[in-house]
């Protein structure tokens, strides 16, 4: 009996491992084929070979030549910095107030943060680019931080507010009964206990500005504001009848590579902010 049990459970653990190692060959499949490109020569681009016949670094060379890639990259780098920042920043004390307080117009606000989250953004791109256009918004920075904003907010505001929500309430009255102003006892001890989902939430706002096309392909047209990805999108081959296969394989692994690096960062942050609130304590 204790044998068969045994070898159930063993049979079991191989089963999830098998399932695991196929997810994440599935997984890194697209990512190890992108490299693959990348490193190929135009000749050889189109042999469907994973390992590269011959490699070459001319991708990565050719599209840091010039500005048509460096200055996108460097717009994207500093949009999503600043719109992460502001984000977090404005989402961190609505959270609070949404996990904390009972003020007047809380389920609004809520509702009002859900119907922005789940409202089409396709269907805003006229309006916003007529409104940019008046405001001379249109091809600028803050004509791109302005709307990711407002949609990373209710993203933010809602991870944020499940982990306040798990921080025991008597810390911060036990500061307070210390002596520490309420700014104090947020700063001292409400957010270092939150920052497993202050880091999460930045790297969700991060990844959706750094990732988006739609708002900086319909916003932005020339090389002072427009981002990687909209570069990537206008990418010519050296004629009308190449595809330029090798250099948009480079660029994506260039966009793609801080992504790896934050997560691989924050990870063990990432997984307590994710997680935080599905178990109650």
């Amino acid at each position: 009996m204790a044998g068969s049990i045994v070898g159930a459970t063993s049979g079991r653990k191989v089963g999830w491992t098998v399932a695991n190692l196929l997810v994440i060959v599935y997984a890194l499949f697209p990512v190890l084929w992108i490299i693959s490109l990348s490193f190929k020569t135009t000749a050889t681009v189109g042999d469907g070979s994973l390992i590269p016949k011959a490699f070459t670094f001319d991708n990565y060379s050719g599209i840091f030549t010039g500005s048509a890639f460096v200055r996108p990259l460097i717009n994207s780098i500093g949009i999503a910095l600043i719109s992460t920042a502001i984000a977090v920043l404005i989402g961190t004390f609505a959270a609070y107030a949404v996990a904390r307080l009972d003020f007047p117009g809380k389920k609004v606000f809520i509702g009002s943060a859900l119907l922005i989250a789940m409202f089409p953004q396709v269907s805003l791109i006229t309006p916003l680019f007529n409104i940019e256009r008046a405001l001379h918004l249109f091809n600028t920075w803050p004509g791109l931080i302005l709307p990711y904003i407002t949609f990373a907010l209710p993203l933010t505001v809602y991870t944020l507010s499940a982990f306040f929500r798990e921080i025991p309430w008597e810390l911060e009255k036990a500061a307070k009964m210390d002596g520490a102003t309420p700014a104090q006892a947020f700063r001292l001890v409400v957010a270092p206990l939150a920052a497993p989902g202050v880091v999460t939430a930045a790297i969700l706002v991060f990844i959706f500005a750094w990732n988006d096309l739609l708002f900086a392909l319909s916003l932005t047209s020339t090389n002072a504001s427009i981002t990687a990805p909209v570069a990537i999108a206008n990418f010519t081959g050296s004629s009308q009848f190449e595809e330029p296969t090798g250099s948009i394989a480079a660029a994506a692994v260039i966009v793609t590579i801080p992504i790896i690096v934050f997560v691989l960062i924050f990870q063990r942050r990432i997984v307590a902010g994710l997680t935080s609130g599905a178990v109650k304590g």
